[in-house]
């Protein structure tokens, strides 16, 4: 059996940080990734990226849920060609009217580099208030939406203050490749590393205008995109700006590598190193005990073959539902594993995604948004505590435009009308009745001049919001899949209109001069609470949630498993909130921080 120093379950950004640190350190790393590893262009012997950015040649033909026993059987589904196939290993979550669906939600990927190959690249810190939510919400009676105290009794601080983990935000702008302005943001900075963003595009001058109507204070929203060449990676961009921003895709792997995905970014330039290992397409199948320590980690290779190794230290980190699902499976196998990890049944407890949505309009014009990035504006206005108490709210979040168009047609049907998040095609075709010419028309009159502006919240955690295993619904391997119970707060539903509304406003508020005169007469969309309460969201946190208590934490401030020596999670199941802005950036600055306590046991 090999063994190595530290084995990694995933190579997102739970992972990546830890396996860059450590390896630097001369420790010898192994990394084991479930999907493949798919090179961009430049390097690939041909030029010729593996990553394909039309969805229709990404996915192929129309595909079909064949899956028995989920309610949505038959219905259509596309996805990115890195996402796991809804038939071969779906996630399973219970809808409201108590029927399973399948879906893959989030940004879950089966790919070198994890979710970081999809993300929209958004990397904004946390607030310092997110991180002691806890204190703040002790006492408070004011709070909307919670008759039951819902909020109090759940609410926790983290382990860690924002002080603790400013320097490895630092760290991470620094590492990844990051493009942004500091100047407005609501949090404190020690140091400024990113890169200086390109000029925005043209439609968002109207979230420009309407932030600074209401008197937001705005900045270019920080995205993981190189604008410049970028030292730590050895990567460079191309002479044309244009050329960079078209190789960026939302959703989409980046043929170019200048979305700073945790592969380009962190694992690739570790590649010549003999200290670090990388194996791709082994699927790991449980995690073995030796007394109070991981002793073997067994994978399937990549030609189905089962493979032992050992580290001594392990970190699973292959997102939040997929690691929690790793747990239970390997405690299906032995009940003492349960026992000792799970000895206060908080395991796969207060399963967290954010609370989401904005509003939606169409622009006066046509703009050419296939040379833009993700987003232009942010504001942290709405993270204040002085707007959080004037609304009645347990917590804030942050506000930001979405300056593309949702890539293709069909990525607009995917959304459109859509209870679920694997609606497609077909009920874009049904709410509008468009065909031929008229659907034509649409697009024409919809493609470069739909904008909106959006919010990412936190959400109420609670002990009934899980991730269990499916009693009955297998993968292509024969393991139970997970299966997701969860359920809006009624906190979470008016601080989800409340934010919508602000997103709104900003719009309403961007047409003729600030004058809150929309430059046309109606909203395309307004996704307020109704909308937002159907999905289960993109970002998948919780589960595993860090604490000072071994009694109320699956971790302890480091990530280690209470009654495990060697057993660290790292992807965003530690988080006890789930933070008002989008999670990928304080995962990877945590993993740093994971990285400088292990460093120090090896």
């Amino acid at each position: 059996m090999e063994r190595f120093d530290v084995v990694i379950i995933g190579s997102g950004a739970g992972g990546a940080p830890i396996a860059a640190r450590l390896a630097r350190a001369g420790h010898s790393v192994l990394v084991l990734e479930k999907g493949p590893l798919l090179r961009t262009q430049e390097e690939h012997p041909l030029g010729v990226s593996d990553f394909k950015r039309d969805e229709l040649f990404a996915t192929g033909a129309e595909k079909r849920l064949t899956l028995s026993g989920v309610a949505n059987r038959f219905d259509s589904f596309y996805g990115s060609h890195v996402e796991p196939d809804l038939n071969d290993e779906p996630h399973i979550y219970e809808g409201a009217d108590g029927l399973d669906r399948a879906t893959i939600e989030g940004y879950t990927a089966q790919v070198v580099g994890g979710g970081t190959q999809l993300y929209g690249a958004v990397s904004l810190r946390f607030s310092e208030l997110d991180l002691r939510l806890g204190s703040f919400n002790a006492g408070r009676n004011d709070i909307v939406g919670d008759p039951n105290g819902d909020v109090r009794r759940e609410a926790r601080d983290w382990p860690i203050d924002y002080a603790t983990l400013e320097p490895y935000y630092c760290e991470a702008e620094r590492l990844i490749g990051i493009n942004g302005t500091r100047a407005n943001q609501g949090k404190p900075f020690s140091a400024d590393h990113y890169q200086t963003p390109y000029a925005p595009n043209p439609i968002s001058a109207y979230v420009a205008t309407g932030m600074d109507a209401l008197g937001l204070p705005r900045y270019r929203t920080p995205l993981a995109v190189i604008t410049e060449d970028h030292a730590p990676s050895g990567r460079t961009v191309p002479a044309a700006a244009e050329a960079a921003k078209t190789g960026y895709v939302n959703r989409y792997g980046d043929p170019l590598g200048l979305k700073s995905n945790t592969w380009v970014a962190l694992l690739r330039p570790l590649s010549g190193m003999a200290n670090f290992t990388l194996r791709a397409n082994c699927v790991v199948t449980h995690l073995e005990m030796a007394g109070d320590r991981i002793g073997k980690v067994v994978y399937r290779d990549v030609a189905g073959r089962p493979v032992e190794v050992a580290g001594k230290l392990v970190v699973v980190a292959c997102s939040a539902i997929e690691s929690v699902r790793l747990l239970l499976l390997s405690g299906e196998r032995d009940p003492a594993f349960t026992a000792r990890l799970n000895g206060n049944g908080l395991l796969g407890r207060y399963f967290l995604t954010h609370c989401f949505g904005g509003a939606e309009a169409i622009m006066p014009g046509r703009f050419d948004k296939s040379v833009s990035l993700d987003s232009d504006w942010a504001t942290d206005a709405c993270a204040s505590e002085d707007f959080i108490r004037s609304q009645g709210l347990w917590a804030g979040g942050a506000i930001y435009n979405n300056t593309s168009d949702q890539a293709l047609p069909i990525s607009l049907a995917r959304t459109h009308g859509s209870q679920d998040m694997d609606t497609i095609w077909q009920t874009f075709v049904d709410d509008t009745a468009l065909t031929g010419d008229a659907l034509n028309a649409f697009f024409d009159a919809n493609f470069g001049t739909r904008l909106s502006v959006s919010f990412m919240a936190n959400q109420v955690p609670l002990f009934d919001n899980r991730i269990e295993l499916h009693p009955s619904i297998r993968d292509k391997w024969g393991r139970r899949v997970a299966y997701i119970r969860k359920t809006w707060h009624s906190h979470d539903v008016h601080l989800m209109n409340v934010f919508a509304e602000q997103c709104r406003r900003i719009l309403a508020f961007g047409g003729d001069g600030g004058k809150g005169q929309f430059p046309v007469s109606e909203f395309g969309a307004i996704y307020m609470a109704a909308n937002a309460r159907a999905r289960i969201a993109n970002h998948i946190l919780g589960g595993m949630r860090f604490g000072s208590d071994a009694a109320d934490s699956v971790l302890d401030p480091n990530c280690r498993a209470w009654q495990f020596d060697n057993l660290y999670v790292t992807d965003g199941a530690f988080m006890p909130t789930s933070g008002g802005a989008n999670p990928t950036l304080t995962i990877q600055a945590n993993a740093l921080r994971v990285a400088d306590q292990l460093l120090a046991r090896l």
